[in-house]
């Protein structure tokens, strides 16, 4: 059975050899495809690329999302079950990947530790989740575990809840139990940055990007808004989408606009809010007729080759600096010899480069090409303010702010 699409396959013959992807169809304007009707009558004739065309959609674009789908599905079972059939184990890792790249990772991790208990002769279980079920999950199988024995051997995940909760992780960080064990370069492109924990403890994989995307359908005479100040100007107010479903990266926003703006600039952030939904979803909405549509979405940048798609929409990365979560890994300090080739693998260039090139995820390995223009800005809290604020209980605060404003608007 062919396993890849070619742009002169019809719609139908794509729906019947891959039901999958037509939910990716209707959810990038092809509504009238949900009915089989149609889908028997127009989409024998109607090619991938006519189908691109008549939505102005590239038509390699077009194709990757729903290669993209097909791939997911071919490949979660068989993955997903690899990693719960080892019971018992001499090592474990747990964390969040995120979505779009947790397959590929999951492939590569698997196919590294095959080798690893060859050499080793030590049995490595792990269960990484995708990073859409949320914190509460982190927190599920964190809360409960009492001592050094019980927690895994390696943890990784962005977020900064989880992470410096001193009821979660943090309590553990505190005991002196994890370590960094990444390299000790950093890519250029966060040269300067200061994403290195110069405490030691907390390992940075690579970091989630938020930017923003501009819809000129419905921006009128507005000017295009370049930074995170532009975004709390009374003439956005109401008319910004914001990722709050996605808590590690909305939770990095407003720890980062509370450092820059104070109380006063979450508020701001709450009045601008029109509506809340998953990255996916803002693409996916984005072609469709709504009585509100965001002038701006911020969004993880991952998301912004799928923007690509509609003409109307603008992609700006922040002058001032996208703001970033990164992706933490931990790992216990009284076993980092034997835990070392794993942190070295997955801190390592292959996995860099699933991260940075196949997710849009920009990686720490000084050798991975991040594919970003020289100089590019971020906003990066900063470990002072981590280590000097309970960023918990500052979580809690900015967000009831935030809710506060949002409903005065």
């Amino acid at each position: 059975m062919q396993t890849t699409l070619d742009k002169t396959m019809t719609i139908q013959q794509v729906t019947q050899a891959w039901p999958c992807t037509l939910d990716v169809l209707v959810a990038n304007g092809f509504d009238n495809l949900k009915d089989a009707s149609v889908r028997a009558a127009v989409g024998r004739v109607l090619t991938l690329e006519r189908a691109a065309g008549m939505k102005g959609y590239a038509v390699e674009t077009f194709m990757g999302l729903l290669q993209q789908r097909i791939d997911e599905v071919a490949q979660q079972a068989d993955v997903t079950m690899k990693q719960t059939e080892r019971a018992t184990s001499d090592i474990s890792v747990a964390g969040l990947l995120p979505c779009p790249v947790r397959i590929p990772l999951l492939e590569g991790f698997d196919h590294f530790i095959e080798g690893y208990t060859a050499k080793t002769g030590l049995t490595v279980s792990y269960k990484l989740e995708a990073a859409a079920v949320g914190a509460d999950w982190m927190a599920e199988h964190v809360a409960g575990l009492q001592d050094e024995a019980t927690l895994p051997d390696i943890f990784l995940s962005a977020g900064f809840d989880t992470f410096f909760d001193r009821n979660t992780i943090g309590r553990f960080k505190e005991q002196g139990i994890y370590c960094d064990i990444t390299p000790p370069a950093v890519n250029k492109d966060f040269a300067g940055l200061g994403l290195k924990d110069p405490k030691g403890d907390y390992g940075v994989l690579s970091v989630v990007a938020a930017v923003f995307m501009v819809n000129h359908d419905v921006l009128g005479d507005r000017p295009v808004p370049k930074t995170w100040a532009d975004i709390l100007e009374p003439e956005y107010a109401q008319n910004v989408a914001l990722p709050v479903g996605d808590f590690d990266l909305f939770n990095a926003i407003l720890l980062t606009i509370h450092r820059k703006f104070g109380d006063e600039g979450i508020r701001k952030l709450g009045k601008s809010m029109l509506k809340s939904m998953h990255p996916s979803q803002m693409i996916k909405n984005a072609q469709r007729v709504a009585d509100e549509k965001p002038i701006v979405t911020i969004m993880p940048y991952f998301f912004t080759k799928m923007a690509a798609m509609v003409k109307s929409l603008e992609i700006v990365w922040p002058k001032d600096g996208a703001i970033i979560s990164p992706i933490f890994m931990l790992a216990k300090k009284s076993r980092q010899a034997v835990l070392q080739p794993i942190g070295d693998f997955l801190a390592g260039k292959e996995v860099g480069e699933i991260l940075a090139q196949r997710g849009l995820f920009p990686s720490l390995h000084e050798d991975v090409d991040n594919r970003l223009p020289a100089g590019t800005p971020w906003q990066w809290i900063g470990w002072d303010f981590i280590y000097s604020h309970d960023i918990p209980a500052l979580i809690k605060h900015t967000t009831q702010l935030f809710e506060t404003s949002m409903n005065e608007a």
